[in-house]
């Protein structure tokens, strides 16, 4: 039950965030990245240890085919959102596989580094420009928004699920 509504709302988020972009712009994305986007990367890292790879991936490529067919204007905001969100994934994955403490920790560490490539990625592909103030504006957005989530999360009713044996020292 936790697994499917993380999954719907880890969905939700990135196609909300999709279409918010298609209808308002670059302007929307850092609102987007703190509410919406941060929420993705700390629940991407609750996924991490729930769902196998090919699975996170396959999410990530529905949300997008998702965002595209409810606005077919979202096609290049879909496909740029899934690749800077593969992108970011893996790299997120990476630190937070191999960074010990608790999950908060990992999901701090992880987040920053999933944001910085999202960040840079995401504008270049959506809007074809190289955009330092909306990759700045974003990347703090995503940080601060994922340290809020990751906050909430691991005080929430959740945190017995975040828990790893031997890591949350």
């Amino acid at each position: 039950m936790i697994l499917s509504l993380a999954i719907a709302c880890y969905a939700g988020a990135m196609i909300l965030a999709n279409l918010l972009v298609v209808q308002f712009g670059p302007m929307v994305t850092p609102i987007n990245s703190f509410f919406l986007i941060g929420l993705d990367l700390v629940l991407r890292d609750w996924l991490h240890v729930k769902v196998r790879p090919w699975q996170m991936g396959a999410l990530i490529a529905f949300a997008g085919l998702l965002s595209w067919i409810l606005n077919p204007a979202a096609q290049f905001i879909a496909i740029a959102s899934a690749v800077s969100f593969a992108v970011a994934a893996l790299v997120d994955w990476i630190v937070f596989m191999n960074v010990k403490g608790s999950w908060f920790k990992r999901s701090m560490k992880s987040n920053v580094a999933g944001a910085a490539l999202d960040s840079m990625l995401f504008p270049a592909i959506a809007f074809g420009a190289f955009m330092p103030l909306v990759i700045v504006g974003q990347f703090a957005a995503k940080v601060a928004g994922g340290a809020l989530w990751a906050y909430l999360i691991s005080k929430a009713a959740l945190a017995p699920l975040v828990r790893f044996q031997g890591n949350d020292k």
